[in-house]
């Protein structure tokens, strides 16, 4: 029956010349759709704290994880989605860019295994046999569920590089911004492309930590030389340095690992407590070394964390004498996938004076901050909670892009990452 199921879907969705028939947001962002979809990872498959880029006709491949707590297998399918430089998206045709049928059912997945919460973990590779990609840029993998095939469950963003240019960077304080504010300076050496005109033909798109709220995105080049673009600006390439982000360790359910204060149990689950937090707005900037956000599945003594870590209910505290109206305070990191949503929002506890929050969270390492977000605003401020800082150690991503006019596409033509802290200048 299921075999059935995927050709008569297969069919209907080659209708239209293979349009994908999942209703997506104009600007495509990672998403997930339901609340017991939890560890969304896709990464490099040797690291999994790589970030989600692999080069055209290369054998490099990603890796896509994600689990379901239940105990039971859904149908769900994916489709990959081509994007331009802007995340809309591109004008092709899934054939354009994809060589098969482009809607497959997620085969594989696992059971989890000896563990007090049920779950599926389910995991798949790209490129496989039915996905290759011809042509780099911007992509999303899509996820939905066989029953509701026009809702997505699941966005991931990735990128497919074709890379004809060199880029470096240098880090410094802002100029003339806040001295809490890192400033990244540009240059991309451009000789193996003919560009004819840099206001259009080219974006150049820097990101902190993988962040997609507060991307830098419409830069211009300052200085055009002959075969270099020069991204040297004052302000407009200012990011705040925010806070080093708070950690905790939940590989052992036995007993308390770094920012763990206690761990029982309480049937059914395990909970992990943290350790009381406070805001950290006027405090003296301190340095310890941390993964910029990210998380690692792991456990100890398991030798298949994936299907074998199980979930404890973690127990968030942040302690303040008030309540802060307008807006909301959120559980923000990679493992809340980067978004404040109702899932990982704070609660006011009136009688202990302090926002607190327990979400089920799988065995491992990981970075989270506090975040303010205004009710009628969509920027986020870890800032106004942690404070910020230009000592802050942090990881950019920069991205150029590539497409003149006349082009159906555009090319993803150059991918760099930089650290604050090796890429740095103190001086002004």
């Amino acid at each position: 029956m299921k075999k059935y199921n995927y050709i008569l879907l297969s069919a209907l969705l080659l209708i239209g010349f293979n349009s994908v028939a999942v209703n997506l947001p104009k600007t495509i962002d990672n998403y997930i759709g339901n609340n017991n979809i939890l560890s969304v990872q896709l990464y490099k498959s040797e690291w999994k704290l790589s970030n989600p880029i692999i080069e055209l006709n290369s054998n490099q491949k990603l890796l896509f994880q994600f689990d379901e707590l239940t105990n039971t297998a859904q149908e769900y399918y994916y489709t990959i989605v081509h994007c331009d430089r802007n995340w809309e998206k591109s004008t092709l045709s899934q054939f354009e860019y994809l060589p098969n049928l482009t809607e497959f059912p997620v085969n594989d997945y696992e059971f989890s295994v000896n563990t007090k919460m049920d779950y599926v973990n389910y995991y798949l590779e790209l490129p496989n046999e039915n996905i290759q990609f011809k042509i780099s840029g911007n992509y999303a993998l899509v996820v939905f569920d066989y029953q509701n095939p026009d809702v997505p469950v699941i966005i991931k963003r990735f990128y497919v590089l074709d890379n004809k240019v060199n880029i470096d960077a240098l880090i410094r304080n802002s100029s003339f911004e806040s001295r809490e504010d890192q400033e990244i300076d540009i240059k991309v050496f451009t000789q193996n492309l003919h560009i004819q005109n840099t206001m259009n033909d080219v974006k150049l798109v820097i990101t902190q930590n993988n962040r997609t709220d507060n991307a830098i995105t419409n830069l211009q080049p300052r200085f055009v030389g002959s075969n270099y673009l020069d991204y040297d600006y004052n302000s407009e390439n200012c990011f705040k340095g925010e806070n080093e982000f708070r950690y905790f360790d939940l590989r052992n359910v036995n007993y308390s690992g770094e920012g763990v204060a206690a761990i029982n149990y309480r049937a059914p689950y395990y909970h992990a407590i943290l350790e009381a937090h406070k805001i950290r707005k006027q405090r003296q900037y301190s340095f310890y070394k941390e993964m910029n956000g990210n998380f690692y599945i792991d456990a100890a003594n398991l030798r298949n964390p994936d299907f074998e870590a199980d979930y404890q209910m973690v127990h968030f505290t942040l302690e303040l004498d008030r309540v802060l109206m307008g807006g909301g305070i959120y559980v923000f990191g990679a493992f809340t996938n980067w978004q404040c949503t109702s899932f990982n929002k704070m609660k006011y506890n009136l009688e202990k004076e302090r926002y607190e929050l327990t979400i089920p969270i799988k065995q491992g390492y990981y970075n989270f901050i506090y975040a303010w977000k205004e009710n009628d605003e969509s920027k986020i401020k870890p800032s106004n909670l942690e404070g910020s800082h230009s000592e802050t150690e942090n990881e950019y991503q920069v991205y150029f892009y590539y497409g003149k006019r006349g082009d159906r596409y555009d090319q993803l033509v150059g991918f760099s990452k930089f650290n604050s802290q090796t890429k740095r200048t103190f001086g002004n």
